[in-house]
């Protein structure tokens, strides 16, 4: 089997390929909410070839969304594409996980994907923090119970406010100064913007772990996780490819 997983985000599409269980090829391109059937179509045709994978070779494709207004043109598209339906993840379906939120409803198809690739990879009490458009933070049992989470602003989306919203301060490029005293107006962005996240994110673990489980890992996943782990004192894992293994899990348990 060979199955297309695709991570719809406010900010980001992430989508991977899979020989059976094995992800094998992945990239992410930005979200375009004004997006149509044609060039989703298009646009999901030259990234599978340029992973050197043929549409007709795909057999199989799962979507988690959380843009209301891409779910039909991401389905149109792999139906015109693939000729296969395309599975949806919801809370209505096979995931692992018990969801104890008091609306599960209002849990978001990427987190769904999170905790269901957390509780089959990583089992054991356990929190997970996603960087996306917002960060996220996902407090899960290892029995499988979603206990309920976290969500803060996004470094990305933060990034952007704060150089919209200042008439005098620059585009900045994300990453972490060497030292905390910035001596210049980028380098001053650089530290608040990347080190305060970092903290942001020790700060809200620290307290989810006093309420939960004080030895629960801590599992990072999403675009900026890569630029946080390194310098955070509680994250233990690193998986950006986390929400598309959890898709390729969901889509087996489902199929």
């Amino acid at each position: 089997m060979v199955l297309l997983t695709i991570d719809i985000g406010n900010t980001q599409i992430a989508c991977g390929i899979f020989d059976e269980t094995k992800l094998v090829g992945e990239w992410r391109y930005p979200t375009d909410g004004s997006m149509q059937v044609d060039t989703c179509e298009a646009e999901l045709s030259r990234k599978l070839l340029s992973a050197g994978v043929k549409p007709e070779q795909i057999t199989g494709c799962v979507i988690s969304c959380v843009v209301p207004s891409l779910s039909d043109i991401f389905k149109y598209a792999s139906v015109k594409l693939l000729t296969v339906e395309p599975l949806f993840v919801s809370i209505k379906m096979r995931t692992g996980i018990s969801v104890k939120y008091e609306k599960p409803e209002e849990l978001g198809a990427d987190r769904i994907a999170n905790a269901a690739a957390v509780h089959h990879l990583y089992p054991g009490d356990a929190i997970i923090v996603d960087f996306g458009t917002a960060t996220t933070f996902c407090v899960l049992s290892g029995e499988g119970d979603y206990v309920g989470g976290v969500i803060a602003p996004g470094v990305g989306i933060s990034k952007e406010a704060l150089t919209k919203r200042a008439a005098l301060l620059p585009e900045v490029e994300l990453r972490a100064p060497a030292k905390v005293i910035g001596k210049n107006t980028v380098e001053s962005m650089q530290i608040g913007l990347v080190y305060g996240f970092t903290e942001l994110v020790d700060g809200i673990v620290k307290r989810l772990k006093r309420e939960f489980n004080p030895d629960a890992r801590v599992i990072a996943a999403g675009g900026w996780a890569g630029l946080i782990s390194p310098l955070s004192q509680t994250i233990t894992i690193t998986d950006p490819s986390l929400t598309l293994k959890g898709l390729q899990i969901i889509y087996q348990m489902n199929s």
